[in-house]
């Protein structure tokens, strides 16, 4: 064998172990900050641009989608791209100013388990590059931050009632 063919080999060797670490990591990153993959999911309460604002372990932002008239998901295929939901592999957890009484879960198409506030499945935004990012507020107008209350924050920082407004997944 050549020194070049061999060269080549070892840098397909190399690029492979580097795919597959990336691929495990981004799974452990997931379990760490409650989103799933092996560890139950903690809700907390952050102050963010648009006031009190549910949030994830990590602080990332959670979303409502009004198009869910009910605690089962609609967003799937490509709005769970953007829109990932959040996944749980045990009962929830209730951080600081999260009322306990309002988590829950539900059964996603796909077997994942998927945590619910107040009735409404939760999402984060994949937008949202860091703890804080409201960037999906309002968007096609059926994605809203979720209050303490359990309600959607409207982008005045007041919240509202959630209803089956909303266009479709188109707006997402």
């Amino acid at each position: 064998m050549t020194r070049e063919r061999m060269i080549k080999i070892a840098g397909a060797a190399a690029l492979l172990l580097v795919l597959a670490a990336c691929s495990k990591s981004s799974s452990s990153s997931s379990a760490a900050d409650g989103g799933g993959g092996g560890s139950a999911a903690v809700l907390n309460v952050a102050t963010t641009s648009l006031g009190s604002t549910l949030v994830d372990g990590t602080g990332r932002t959670l979303y409502l989608f009004e198009n869910d008239t009910s605690s089962a998901s609609t967003c799937t295929g490509a709005c769970a791209g953007t829109w990932p939901a959040l996944t749980t592999s045990g009962a929830p957890t209730a951080g600081s100013g999260v009322d306990a009484s309002m988590l829950g879960t539900t059964t996603r198409d796909d077997g994942t388990t998927q945590v619910t506030y107040n009735g409404h499945p939760v999402y984060r935004y994949a937008g949202d590059s860091a703890a804080g990012d409201t960037k999906g507020e309002g968007i096609g107008g059926t994605w809203f931050a979720v209050s303490p209350s359990g309600d959607k924050i409207t982008a005045a920082g007041a919240t509202g009632t959630t209803g089956s407004s909303g266009s479709g997944h188109g707006s997402y």
